[in-house]
């Protein structure tokens, strides 16, 4: 049995869909299924990285990482062309937001079932089963109108594609205290808006050396190593790149601030306090959600967040523990104790 994967990964679009993408197919090669991954060649993809991770990775050359220009057609025709390649039952997962229906309906006949990966609610999709795990207030109503009776939808955070590490951590988790010791700071793979450096140049503002603090930036970072210097610069930050040790340092953390992609469901699951800044148009409604749900402390879109913004708001949690605890308590109610991962590969291998 073949599974294919179709997920790009660049400097402009960030890592976040291939790496939930990887998730999955961790899940899949645990119950001895083949994954390929399409993965078209960008400046800051993760062709390599995924091939580290012992996947085959098939690389769809050149191209713009929004597929403008209708380019999806000749995208659908090099997935076919490498889909023909495999012996077996084929089966497909979408998560990229360039690709809809048409795409879809040309694939089609070259597998068994689609399953589209999905937060923006805004095309219609041919597929079999769709995934969306933010939280949203319409969030039963999304999808009404773009896919068929017949698709399967799997909605919210308790179908958060959370890795092997996190369900882990997650057992032994102590209730946090609200005083803040340690601060996470992580703005996804690349931080194309450059959060990292405005929440560090606060954070040096502010002199707090008797907080450690531990930054982490993916490899497609283009300014990973200004953020390095950074940090060598003063004894209580650590700095780390493209680790495999998230959960770890997730536990360790008493406050985390970061952006609204999908790490926050990795903190929500983990009860961790955070300071959220929207950094792209697609984390806004479910930032407000999980902000009216008391998980977070929104700051708003990136443009409008100052760094006197982020240390007003610094000054407000190490000040009062028991809103962080507050905020830890609702944050792990959003997501839930139970992961439902293996129902959903189940209904789309088996169902």
């Amino acid at each position: 049995m073949n599974v294919f994967i179709r997920a790009d990964a660049s400097y402009e679009i960030g890592t976040g869909h291939v790496m939930r993408c990887l998730t999955l197919a961790n899940h899949l090669r645990n119950k001895e299924i083949n994954v390929i991954f399409l993965s078209r060649e960008l400046t800051g993809d993760l062709c390599q990285y995924i091939e580290e991770k012992g996947f085959n990775v098939h690389c769809l050359s050149g191209g713009n990482p929004f597929l403008e220009e209708n380019n999806w057609e000749k995208d659908a025709i090099e997935t076919i062309s490498i889909i023909e390649e495999y012996q077996g039952p084929k089966y497909i997962i979408v998560d990229h937001y360039a690709l809809d229906q048409n795409w879809e309906a040309k694939v089609r006949p070259f597998v068994k079932k689609i399953m589209v990966i999905d937060d923006l609610a805004n095309r219609v999709h041919d597929c079999d089963l769709l995934l969306d795990q933010n939280l949203y207030e319409d969030m039963q109503t999304r999808y009404n109108g773009l896919v068929s009776q017949n698709c399967k939808i799997f909605l919210g955070p308790k179908y958060a594609l959370l890795r092997e590490e996190f369900i882990e951590a997650r057992k032994t988790l102590s209730e946090r205290s609200g005083k803040v010791k340690r601060i996470l700071v992580f703005f996804g793979g690349s931080d194309p808006t450059n959060e990292s450096i405005k929440v560090l140049r606060s954070l040096e503002h502010m002199d707090l050396k008797e907080i450690t603090i531990d930054v982490v930036v993916g490899k497609s970072n283009l300014r990973k190593q200004e953020i390095e210097n950074i940090c060598n610069q003063h004894e209580n930050m650590n700095y780390y790149c493209q680790i495999e040790n998230m959960a770890e340092l997730m536990v360790k953390a008493d406050l985390a601030i970061g952006a609204g992609g999908s790490t926050t469901w990795e903190r929500c699951y983990l009860g961790l306090p955070t300071i959220t800044i929207i950094v792209a148009e697609n984390q806004y409604l479910t930032t407000k959600a999980v902000e009216k749900a008391g998980a977070i402390l929104n700051l708003g879109c990136h443009s409008e967040v100052s760094n006197q913004d982020i240390e007003n708001a610094l000054e407000l949690v190490l000040n009062h523990p028991t809103f962080l605890r507050g905020m830890s308590r609702k944050a792990l109610e959003i997501v839930g104790q139970s992961n439902h991962m293996d129902r959903l590969l189940y209904e789309f291998i088996e169902g």
